[in-house]
């Protein structure tokens, strides 16, 4: 039995090395996607192209203009001279955001009240809206309380009432930068192996059956079970080695810390691999050309994806879409993946998500294997 596994797996690596756009496809788009996401994938919002009205036109007005101008956040694109410029500014997309200060607006300050600020946001991209508003919000509150500060000092609280404030200390665990290319990367790895492994699986044992080599390898004494055993363990390994890949480009050239336990994270990746494995080995056992395997490939791992929480929370989905979630291995390698990366957790806090891989693994693995064993019969 090992010797017919053993000659099954040298083929496996043959036509691996004889095939260089396999190659190619396992080393240089993992890299090259990895490398993308690092850079581009973030949460942060810099330069927003701004248009500004100033209709004060005093020395407190001009600071609050110069703190968001010169705030990395903000890029300053227009200069409105009426209310008109600044909304058709925003209207044709050539600014983001327009800040209004309206007439009067120093005039307040110096008289202690609270003066207005009109913001004007392009909510076609929400997501950038939304985070363009806290940064407003937050230099004005900064320069609210200097302000008041300075009146205070200057008046000897004649004018202003006694400054009552509270003081939040805040301190970001595992993150401290907040840098969200620490949360993206340890989550492109899941997600590169899963499509890698998913792909490989499905359109191997479907080319098989496409150019009649699988026929021949059937009339061979191999059985069934040991076919599918060595079809299935070189992608496994090949799960293995591109995990070691895309960690260490992660470490090494994005500098993600990581401070868990290598042997828990290999365990977890080894559940993990057998989930997936057994979703490309389904897929091949209801395809039979490498066209139907791609468009299956393509109707499985996008809701997996989207279904995972790499990119959208799953507390804000629909309740029947968490409970759907909870059939996606992804989602618990992300978990598991994060944990052992940025916060070195152990299997005491981990095995729940460790347990989950396993049960949907070898529910999966036995489905997929008896529906391809009925395939071949």
């Amino acid at each position: 039995m090992l010797r017919r596994i053993a000659q099954l797996l040298i083929k496996e690596f043959l036509q691996l090395k004889r095939d260089k756009s396999a190659r190619f496809r396992l080393l240089i788009p993992p890299m090259i996607q990895m490398l993308l996401f690092g850079y581009a994938a973030t949460f942060e919002v810099f330069n927003v192209s701004t248009a500004m009205l100033d209709q004060d036109h005093t020395p407190e007005s001009r600071a609050l203009v110069a703190a968001f101008v010169h705030s990395s956040r903000f890029e300053l694109t227009t200069v409105a001279t009426t209310r008109a410029e600044a909304e058709q500014a925003v209207a044709s997309s050539s600014a983001q955001v327009a800040i209004v200060l309206p007439p009067g607006f120093a005039e307040l300050l110096r008289k202690g009240q609270s003066a207005p600020l009109q913001v004007l946001l392009d909510g076609t991209n929400s997501n950038t809206a939304l985070i363009a508003l806290g940064y407003v919000n937050d230099i004005a509150t900064t320069f609210g309380q200097s302000m008041a500060l300075e009146l205070a000092q200057r008046t000897g609280h004649a004018l202003a009432r006694p400054l009552v404030h509270v003081d939040v200390a805040q301190r970001y665990w595992y993150n401290p930068n907040l840098n969200s290319r620490w949360f993206f990367v340890p989550g492109v790895i899941g997600t590169l192996t899963l499509i890698t492994i998913v792909n490989l699986t499905a359109f191997a044992i479907v080319r098989e059956r496409e150019v009649g080599t699988l026929e021949q390898l059937l009339v061979t004494p191999i059985r069934p079970a040991e076919f599918i055993l060595g079809k299935t363990l070189p992608f496994f390994l090949i799960g293995l080695v591109e995990v070691a890949l895309v960690a260490g480009v992660g470490m090494f050239w994005f500098h993600i810390p990581f401070v868990g336990n290598p042997l828990l994270l290999f365990a977890a990746t080894c559940l993990f691999l057998i989930s997936i494995l057994s979703i490309g080995l389904f897929i091949s056992t209801i395809c039979t050309t490498q066209q139907q395997a791609f468009a299956s490939n393509f109707f499985v791992l996008n809701p997996m994806f989207i279904l995972s929480g790499f990119s959208f929370p799953i507390a804000s989905m629909p309740h029947f879409l968490q409970w759907l979630t909870l059939l996606d291995p992804l989602r618990y390698y992300l978990v598991i993946i994060r944990g052992t990366f940025l916060k070195g957790v152990g299997l005491d806090v981990l095995w729940p998500q460790m347990a989950a891989l396993a049960a949907i693994g070898v529910v999966l693995l036995t489905i997929s294997v008896l529906r391809f064993r009925k395939a071949l019969d």
